[in-house]
């Protein structure tokens, strides 16, 4: 029986899915991409993956980003809770949207010990995993939005 938690798209489903096997092989617990499925679809309190799947099928996905809607995760690398004041679909590319984000607390975006820049409000285009496609030098979405 599922919950009414409402529900991502596949594509962001088998991404958990993957996250999670990854995380679960570092700590020495390592799982099939099968059994990752499996508790993907527990987690949304559904029996197995194919009954998961057979709910969500191939349904347009949905703007996962509210307005207003309180979010946390990471920018440049540091861990943030901020709230959206806007979100739109891109319009460029399917599954990807603007966002506009106000941090609870500045962030400071420098590396730098001897200079500082910090922001509030930033502008960004996150897919529906809530990764930007914009990456930092060494390979990290500039933006990870938590579930």
């Amino acid at each position: 029986m599922s919950t009414n938690t409402p529900l991502p798209s596949l594509e962001a489903l088998k991404d958990q899915a993957k996250r999670l096997r990854a995380h679960l092989n570092r700590t020495g617990e390592p799982i099939t991409h099968s059994r990752a499925l499996e508790l993907i679809a527990a987690q949304y309190g559904f029996r197995d993956w194919n009954t998961l799947h057979a709910k969500i099928g191939n349904r347009p996905p949905l703007n996962p980003w509210m307005l207003g809607a309180r979010v946390s995760g990471t920018y440049l690398g540091h861990a943030f809770t901020a709230e959206i004041l806007s979100a739109s679909a891109f319009a460029g590319k399917p599954g990807h949207y603007r966002l506009t984000l106000k941090f609870d607390e500045p962030v400071d975006v420098v590396t730098f010990e001897s200079f500082s820049a910090f922001r509030q409000r930033v502008n960004c285009t996150v897919d529906e995993t809530g990764r930007s496609p914009a990456k930092t030098s060494d390979g990290r979405p500039h933006v990870e939005l938590a579930w």
